[in-house]
């Protein structure tokens, strides 16, 4: 085993050690970063908007690349596209011993008998987006910006009409904020409903003008073993030690269970099998729209 093989496999292998040790200390990692909006970046320069489709896609795949431009003195937005419903989600907090993850759930004694409602939005959405604004504020953004869509892309029927409403929203801030880049998920290769009709959006907007700066983030990279997921990437982002630890801090915001403060580790029953693979790896994955592109559910 060559070194290098050697350490990737090592951090992928503490990754898991490190995200449940970790995640109980958040609310404190959390506090110490300071309020949303203190940046040293110049008033006057055309922000960097990333647009996360779901909760925890952002401290996924984009925090390291939202740090590079913070690092390069922009102001960076951060959109939350869909409110994340998720019916599924909420019956596994009802079932009392966690079954998904056994020993490695945040909650006492990994024991989550919630009693929720099962319509996968009164209780979850509230949940994931208190996550979604624990990790923002460990990333250090400086406004988060929420469409509060209804997560309606998985339905065939509705797929169009979600497309119809972001592409609406982003007009919007493109035409509020002059010069902007646009940063969204490459949903031709995350393979969800959600994620393909923001790059739907993003297509369309590319093609009448709208908007011209866009890159795409991918956010199921890390779905692939280390050494394949920067396949067919424009950009590998190596990210810097201090901006990992950030990003590690804002996956850390989708382990914590405090329900004082609303935090049940909705992120982590909902996608561990992607945040543990990112927190151990300190690479991004940078796209660009591929010239045989096709719009559409996928």
């Amino acid at each position: 085993m060559s070194t290098s093989t050697h350490k990737n496999r090592t951090a992928e292998g503490m990754s898991r050690r490190h995200v449940l040790a970790a995640g109980a200390l958040t609310a404190a990692a959390v506090a110490a970063q300071g309020s949303l909006g203190a940046s040293r970046a110049s008033a006057a320069a055309a922000p960097a908007i990333f647009y996360s489709p779901h909760q925890d896609d952002e401290a996924i795949g984009m925090a390291g690349s939202i740090l590079e431009h913070k690092a390069a003195g922009r102001p960076v937005y951060l959109v939350l596209v869909s409110r994340g419903e998720n019916d599924g989600l909420a019956r596994r907090m009802n079932v009392g011993a966690c079954e998904l993850l056994r020993e490695r759930c945040a909650a006492p004694n990994h024991w989550h008998d919630l009693n929720w409602p099962t319509d996968g939005a009164s209780m979850i959405v509230p949940a994931r987006t208190a996550e979604f604004m624990a990790s923002a504020k460990a990333i250090g953004v400086d406004k988060v910006i929420n469409f509060d869509l209804p997560d309606s892309a998985h339905d065939p029927s509705t797929y169009g009409k979600f497309v119809d409403a972001v592409t609406a929203k982003v007009k919007s801030l493109a035409r509020k904020y002059p010069g902007a880049s646009h940063k969204f998920a490459a949903g031709w290769l995350d393979v969800t409903p959600t994620h393909k009709a923001c790059s739907d959006a993003a297509y369309r907007l590319m093609n009448d003008g709208t908007i011209r700066d866009v890159r795409f983030n991918h956010i199921y990279a890390y779905d692939r073993p280390y050494g394949e997921r920067a396949r067919g990437a424009s950009y590998v982002l190596n990210i810097p030690s201090a901006h990992m630890t950030r990003k590690r801090n804002s996956i850390y915001c989708y382990n914590t269970w405090n329900p004082d403060r609303n935090f049940y580790a909705l992120g982590y029953h909902s996608a561990y099998e992607k945040l543990e693979p990112a927190h151990g790896d300190p690479r991004e994955f940078i796209y660009t729209l591929p010239s045989n592109y096709r719009p559409g559910k996928m």
